[in-house]
């Protein structure tokens, strides 16, 4: 996120995704949505991102590691609309899980009726845990990926 002209590119496709998540859940609340470029670069995450043959952006995944003992808490899971159903989600999250944190807990949320992420982290092997309400009217379930013998 160094580098202006990616942080720029990441920061649009995330918008026009989580656009898409809006829809699907029914709600506009979501944080990203209305956080400024700088309000993004400033987080303390880890990117890893695909691009497109002609280098731009087509995805995304976004995540904080606190320590070696605890989860790697995956805050953010973004794919352009364009580039929709073609696996890229899949593919960052299992390169995410098998090279940069093996053996790692970890843990993700999204929107309750966000179907195609639920299902993507059910497929990949993440237990569901109790959805809870940030707010009133948005339901947002939580997932964990226990590979460490912990709870």
């Amino acid at each position: 996120m160094a580098d202006a002209a990616t942080a720029s590119q990441v920061h649009r496709v995330g918008r026009r995704a989580y656009a898409v998540e809006a829809e699907l859940i029914g709600h506009t609340g979501i944080p990203a949505l209305r956080e400024s470029l700088e309000e993004m670069r400033a987080q303390p995450l880890r990117w890893l991102g695909a691009v497109t043959g002609s280098g731009r952006v087509a995805a995304f995944v976004a995540w904080q590691e606190f320590g070696e003992d605890a989860a790697v808490d995956v805050h953010r899971v973004c794919v352009d609309p364009p580039w929709f159903r073609r696996g890229l989600a899949s593919r960052l999250l299992r390169h995410l899980l098998g090279e940069l944190v093996p053996g790692r807990d970890v843990v993700v949320s999204t929107g309750a009726d966000n179907h195609p992420a639920v299902a993507l982290y059910q497929r990949l092997g993440f237990a569901r845990l109790a959805d809870f309400e940030p707010v009133p009217g948005l339901a947002v379930a939580r997932f964990r990926l226990t590979r460490s013998g912990g709870p």
